[in-house]
């Protein structure tokens, strides 16, 4: 009986149809919370995300908003310090709560960061969940996300509350202007029905209140031969997935007292940026379009984007056009400051060594140093008190785009699609960043000494044979919860719930799940890592590519641990098994049941201490290929075993803690080689190609939706694209045509001439 409430009540957190008594037997603050379990916790957290843009709907948080306050409970916070800068900021006036909330913006970063402390300085979670009450009703929603999804993150007593994904909390950031346009004129009629403008807008209702947007029907602003991609870049999974790295590890999170400096911060953070850029750069091999360039900026920037994002507050997102000048006298400061960074790094590398104003020094000498070259790149080192967040590179690079020179207001700030880490990817221009800051990473690295023979080879262990399934992709429609969106009126939010639930409904990338087979002889019983990666084998001219100019290209889709036995050895990985990878994000609404949903799509029974795990950081499982080409795209599969290296444990890295809070990203919780290892270095091909690694060739093969489920391919030579259709990829709608009906079109255009 309990699990149907818990279950029912999340039902009401994401906007679904359920009772207005859903909560009556979880309330937050009738008694403590200290010693709750975890699903109770994670009900009190989704009621204060529920939309988030208004003010609570629920009584009890109301009334603890009312009756909490914090100055008069600054014991129960473990640092008063810290509260009563919270205080002081509160007094002096903050982020208000119309305004948008920008990752970027160091004024709005700076109340963030006091946010979090107070929430996460917290003695225990009675005190935190009250904390939460009182901000909720009183600052910007937007910065009211951002801490307390950090804080989830990163308080002990947090280990194992599930979130809803970010583009259900805030969807403006992850769905077109248009839909959110649309879903606002159904609230507004109240789902009143015109048959002719339904059917243009793509819009159908249904007999259970649900609302499906079709986001293919709209006009497509198109800028740049990117573009192409965009169903990846703007993948709303991939977008989470770059939020969660950088809550996972925030650049401004710099004192030791939170335990991150223990982790492989910096190499998991680089690392990812430099896996982000291979899958990037194999998606577009796919189109065959050839590798990016690494952002100029005394150059103009050919690249535009079009993020068709509108704000909460009915801004649009700015228009960026192609060939903008990006040095100009308002900005020849930054540019300056910019310089002065990326040249005290470069001679860093250089010199093997940076050194603070306060005299001590960074090394940038030992393989291991690379924590500390990423961490000066990407946030999380200090060169005096909080300088990590001025000299920020990335966040430098994104200002030197920005279109915020002159606002009217000190919090006025229109954020681009670089300034959010929840639509950076969607930008073209992100990836030439990223690019920039992975090439400086490749200066330290190629001052290492290469991989010699000795450190790539497992003497007795030989790889005889790779095997795959038939890697088949496809793109497959998607219903994605915008509910949160729409504004409750006075009678819904006495009843505690929205009448309409509103779905946009997309097409996404995904493939067949799929299994690697590799077969190992061992002369010895002995533990090992098996890496596998997949690359390309012809670049976008068609021509054989050199081991050392696809190494950058290479994605790694699985690393794990193995106990080899003497002999023969047959290890068979699923893909819905690999390491850090995350299956369909079910709707909040039903993580807890296995039921169908109001659309119609069915998802299986949830293991949520795994799904936790997964939720963190894990990349999404149905990206893991790209899209490929109907007559199959060439690549290359690598393996390699290596043994485990623990012997030198990485200096200040506790492995135990990243077990602690699930974050073993890559290989890091069980091996301390490089991360990236065995193409993070130059290659020596004369030493490379031991006996305990090969390469494999592959194909990967695109089927239309209609066939996805068919494991043969259908021809579709004589097919055609239907006029109306305005997405690309969509081959559902090709049509068999005729010498005819070309004819008869072709007379009907002359007589409209």
């Amino acid at each position: 009986m309990r699990v149907l409430v818990v279950v029912a009540a999340l039902a009401l957190a994401s906007a679904s149809v359920v009772k207005d008594d859903t909560y009556s037997s979880t309330v937050i603050g009738r008694e403590s919370m200290v010693n709750v379990d975890v699903k109770t916790k994670e009900l009190s957290i989704l009621k204060l995300l529920n939309h988030i843009l208004q003010p609570t709907m629920y009584d009890d948080i109301r009334e603890i908003a009312r009756e909490w306050a914090i100055e008069e409970n600054k014991d129960k916070y473990l640092k008063t310090d810290i509260v009563n800068q919270f205080i002081n900021t509160f007094k002096m006036g903050m982020l208000p709560r119309g305004e948008v909330f920008v990752h970027s913006n160091n004024l709005h970063i700076d109340q963030a960061v006091k946010v979090f402390r107070i929430l996460y300085f917290a003695k225990d979670f009675d005190v935190f969940i009250r904390t939460c009450c009182w901000l909720r009703e009183r600052i910007n929603g937007g910065m009211f996300v951002y801490a307390l999804t950090a804080a989830v993150f990163h308080r002990n007593d947090c280990r194992g509350i599930i979130l809803p994904a970010p583009y259900e909390i805030y969807p403006y950031f992850f769905v077109d202007s248009n839909i959110i346009q649309k879903a606002l004129m159904m609230k507004m009629t109240r789902a009143a029905t015109d048959p002719v403008i339904m059917d243009y807008y793509g819009i159908k209702v249904t007999d259970k209140n649900l609302i499906v947007i079709d986001w293919r029907k709209g006009v497509r602003r198109t800028l740049t031969e990117n573009d192409r991609i965009g169903y990846f870049t703007e993948d709303v999974d991939l977008n989470t997935y770059m939020y969660y790295l950088h809550m996972s590890y925030p650049f401004w999170m710099t004192d030791d007292i939170y335990n991150l400096n223990k982790e492989r911060r910096g190499e998991i953070l680089s690392c990812a940026n430099t896996q982000l850029l291979a899958r990037y750069r194999l998606e577009r091999l796919t189109h065959e379009m050839c590798d990016i360039k690494t952002i100029m900026w005394h150059e103009p920037l050919r690249t535009g984007y079009w993020p068709k994002i509108i704000l909460h507050n009915g801004e649009h997102m700015p228009v960026r056009s192609n060939n903008m000048v990006v040095l100009t006298d308002m900005n020849v400061k930054l540019k300056r400051q910019l310089d002065d960074v990326e040249r005290m790094i470069r001679d860093g590398i250089m010199t093997g060594k940076i050194e603070r104003r306060d005299g001590t020094v960074i090394s940038l000498r030992k393989p291991e140093d690379v924590e500390n070259l990423a961490r000066l790149l990407l946030g999380g080192m200090q060169l005096v008190n909080d300088d990590a967040k001025t000299i920020h590179i990335m966040h430098l690079m994104r200002k030197m785009l920005t279109y915020n020179t002159y606002n009217t207001d000190k919090y006025t700030y229109v954020p681009t699609a670089l300034d959010m880490y929840t639509t950076c990817l969607r930008d073209p221009v992100f990836w030439q960043l990223i690019k920039r800051v992975t090439n400086t990473v490749q200066t330290f690295k190629n001052m290492l000494p290469k991989y010699t023979r000795d450190e790539l080879d497992f003497p007795g262990v030989k790889i005889d044979k790779i095997s795959t399934d038939k890697l088949v992709t496809f793109m497959d429609e998607y219903d994605m919860d915008i509910t949160n969106a729409v504004y409750l009126d006075e009678t819904e939010i006495k009843k505690k719930r929205s009448d309409l639930t509103f779905v946009a409904r997309t097409r996404r990338l995904n493939h067949h799940p799929f299994k690697v087979a590799i077969d190992v002889t061992s002369d010895k019983s002995v533990d090992a890592v098996v890496r596998i990666f997949i690359g390309p084998k012809y670049d976008c001219m068609g021509l054989l590519v050199s081991v050392n100019d696809k190494r950058l290209d290479m994605v790694e889709i699985d690393s794990f641990s193995y106990k080899l036995d003497t002999g023969k050895n047959s290890i068979v990985r699923n893909s819905q098994e690999m390491h850090g990878i995350i299956e369909q994000r079910p709707w909040t609404r039903r993580i807890l049941d296995n039921t169908e949903e109001i659309s119609g799509t069915t998802f299986k029974n949830v293991d949520i201490e795994s799904w936790w795990y997964k939720t963190r950081i894990g990349f999404p499982h149905r990206l893991l290929l790209p899209l490929g080409r109907k007559g199959g795209l060439p690549m290359q599969m690598f393996a390699i075993v290596t043994p485990i290296k623990t012997g030198a444990i990485l200096p200040n890295i506790d492995v135990s803690i990243m077990k602690e809070r699930k974050m073993c990203r890559f290989s890091v919780c069980f091996d301390t080689m490089p991360l990236g290892f065995p193409f993070d270095r130059r290659i020596d091909t004369s030493e490379f190609f031991t006996k305990n690694m090969k390469f494999y060739d592959i194909a990967i093969y695109r089927i239309d939706m209609d066939t996805a489920n068919i494991s043969k391919d259908i021809d579709m030579s004589d097919m055609v694209m239907k006029q109306d259709d305005l997405t690309y990829l969509h081959q559902d709608k090709l049509v068999r045509w005729s010498y005819k009906d070309v004819m008869m079109s072709s007379a009907d255009n002359i007589m409209r001439m």
